[in-house]
This record gives structure tokens, C-alpha cells and sequence, in this order.
């Protein structure tokens, strides 16, 4: 590609996109910047994690610095309606949403991504820490990032090869430290800027609290029942227990119990011991596969069952609905609908889909299924 291509960087105020935007302004592209103006708890602009008016300002600074243009697009309804409604709904239905993956795939990928093409741009570019590959005539391959701590394929592994190939990840090839390094040679001043994983909409606070602000009428009180239907308790509402959970329970037993399901429709929290934790099977739906077709096989490949999960060797089969079938060589202990599956092989990103109904068979044995995938 001409090093004169015109490129639209996604800008936050961070670290992470400022060194994104200097890399390819040094390397000769024509660089805009842009950031999103997303919705906020009325009175609690600037606790958000993002597009806080000090990010925004910082954002500026960064460009100006540059000597790139810098626009603010506002997304505050279209986020509100997507990513926050959604987020709540889930819970409201039983499930841990991800917002992130809605985030990314709905407003950085779809409304950002129009904006940057409707500019003449070729290329919408991230601070995300990923790798793309790219053969002529081939589909473009998308990799973990080198560094494996900060690795954020998961949360891309919605991407179409559409989006791919008008994308570009300049840092997936750096670690965070490297990438600090650069802002300092770059003489940015956002080179010490704190990360933070917390949700951005949250404003600081925990998920439940946002909840209760936000969507008090979700939170329903319910009895807590063992898994022979014994009721052993009351939960404070649904929303506020994810599946695995021990602590905050509030039970008075002698035994621990951990949180093994959440049954809507009875407004029951379901829990057991330690020995009752653990699923071997899952289901996945709304299924993206990056190289846009399905596999037409089984096939090996390691798991990724939320963002900080660690990978699991697994069986991937595709079901006649269009959904996959994950079967673990292990028990996981938190399979949790609303979060992604995302498949790997070889540390490239095969797809994922969103985690709908476990359909649990434990196996005693775990043994595995020693087949491989036809690639």
C-alpha cells in the first residue's frame, strides 16, 4: 500500500492509539484523528474510562502535536441504544453480557468505520494489540499479539474480512513497554498514562451499582436453591452473581457453594459444591469466522472463554443451525453465556461466537478427541 494512503486512527486520549497515529504519520501516511463521544451517566461525564473531557483535550493535544486534523464524532445515542441497553437486557435475561465485543463491533467497526471511509479513508486504524497478516490474493489473517499479556485478538475476533481489510494494528507487534518507550521518543505527553480495564460507561463504579442506578426495576429478589432443588437461601437479583462465584453468597452452610446457574425463568440462583463446578460443553452462536467460510470440519483448536481466561485445548463442531459445539479435553469452570468463545489454532484467530447455552455433559474421564481439523 502507498505510503500516502489516507488513514483514519480511532484516538482515546491513551498511550495505545497516540503511538498508534505517530508510527504511521512518521511512516508517511496521510493520518487523521478521531474520537468518539460516547454516552455518560448524566453527572458522571468525567468518571468514565473513555472520552472523558480531559481524554478528549489530551486527544487534541496529541494531534495537534502530530500535525494531524482531529475531529470528535458523537456516538452518545447510537451507544446508549447499542452497547448500555444491551448490557442491561442481558442481565436481565440471566446472561454476563460483554459489552466490549458490542462496543467494538457495532461502533468502532460499523459507525466509526462509515465515518472513516465516508472521509475518503482507506484504512481505520486501532491501538489494539493484535496482529494482522496479509498474502496477496489471500484473506487477511488475524494473530495474537506478540506480546501475550496484552493480547486483545479476543476482542476481535468479530472482524469480517469486509473489516479487515480496511484495518490496520500498528502495535501488535510491541510490548506495552516497548510502546511506552516510543511515546517518550516521540516526546508524547500521555507516555505515562495509566491503563484500565474497568468498563468505560461505568463511570467508576461496579456493574451492580450501575444497575441499580440505572435499571432498578431488573433487580429482582429470589430464593437460592441447591442443585436437588433445596431451598438453602435469597439472592439479592440475578444480576448481581456470575457463574463460579463463592464469595458474597451469603449463605449459612458449612460447605462452600459456588454459583453453578442462573434459571431465569424460576428467578432461582442455583449453586453447589466445588465437585458440581465445572462444564465440559458449550454452545456458541452468532458465529464469525475470519476468513469468511465456516469450517467444514471438526476440528483442534485452543479456547478462549472470556478476555482474562487462559486457553483451552477443545473440539470445535459446527451444527446443522449454523452454531458450533465446543467440547473442552478439561472442566472450565466459568463457562458463562454472554461471553465469547473464540477459537485458535497456532495462535491465529479461527472465529468465535457468543456462549448461549452450555448444554453441560460432564465426562469423568475427560479424555480427548484426537482428530484435527482440513484447513
Amino acid at each position: 500500500m502507498s505510503k500516502h494512503t489516507k488513514v483514519v486512527v480511532a484516538m482515546s486520549g491513551g498511550v495505545d492509539s497516540s503511538v498508534a497515529a505517530a508510527i504511521l504519520v512518521e511512516q508517511g501516511y496521510d493520518v487523521i484523528g478521531m474520537m468518539l463521544r460516547l454516552w455518560s451517566e448524566p453527572g458522571r461525564e468525567t468518571h468514565n474510562r473513555c472520552c472523558t473531557p480531559a481524554a478528549m483535550a489530551m486527544a487534541r493535544k496529541v494531534a495537534a502535536q502530530l500535525e494531524i486534523p482531529f475531529y470528535a464524532v458523537d456516538a452518545k445515542n447510537i451507544f446508549h441504544e447499542i452497547v448500555v441497553n444491551n448490557f442491561i437486557f442481558g442481565y436481565t435475561q440471566g446472561i454476563t453480557p460483554n459489552p466490549c465485543l458490542s462496543c467494538n463491533r457495532q461502533i468502532r467497526w460499523e459507525f466509526l468505520f462509515n465515518h472513516a471511509l465516508g472521509m475518503g479513508a482507506e484504512y481505520m486504524v486501532t491501538g489494539h494489540y493484535a496482529r494482522l497478516v496479509r498474502n496477496p490474493g489471500q484473506p487477511v489473517k488475524l494473530f495474537r499479539a506478540k506480546n501475550i499479556k496484552k493480547d486483545q485478538s479476543y476482542v476481535l475476533s468479530f472482524l469480517t474480512q469486509e473489516k479487515l481489510q480496511h484495518t490496520m494494528l500498528p502495535l501488535g507487534e510491541y510490548s506495552k513497554q516497548e510502546v511506552r518507550d516510543l511515546a517518550k521518543s516521540y516526546n508524547l505527553p500521555v507516555a505515562e498514562t495509566k491503563d484500565s480495564q474497568d468498563l468505560c460507561f461505568l463511570a467508576g463504579s461496579d456493574y451492580a451499582s450501575f444497575l441499580e442506578r440505572n435499571a432498578a426495576d431488573t433487580i429482582n429478589p429470589g430464593v437460592i436453591l441447591s442443585t436437588s432443588g433445596e431451598v438453602i437461601g435469597k439472592h439479592k437479583g440475578l444480576a448481581f452473581y456470575t457463574i463460579g462465584q463463592r464469595k458474597g453468597l451469603g449463605l449459612k452452610t458449612l460447605l462452600a457453594h459456588y454459583v453453578l446457574e442462573k434459571d431465569v425463568e424460576r428467578n432461582a440462583l442455583i449453586v453447589g459444591g466445588q465437585n458440581e463446578l465445572g462444564k465440559d460443553e458449550l454452545i456458541a452462536g452468532n458465529v464469525n469466522w475470519v476468513n469468511g467460510n465456516p469450517a467444514s470440519e471438526p476440528f483442534r483448536a485452543q479456547i478462549k472463554i472470556r478476555y482474562t481466561s487462559k486457553l483451552s485445548w477443545g473440539n470445535v463442531s459446527i451444527l446443522d443451525s449454523g452454531m458450533v459445539k465446543i467440547t473442552f479435553d478439561e472442566l472450565q469452570r466459568d463457562i458463562t453465556p454472554g461471553q465469547a468463545a473464540v477459537f485458535y489454532v497456532n495462535d491465529e484467530v479461527i472465529g468465535g461466537g457468543v456462549i448461549v447455552n452450555p448444554q453441560i455433559t460432564i465426562q469423568n474421564n475427560n479424555k480427548a478427541i484426537k482428530f484435527e481439523a482440513a484447513r
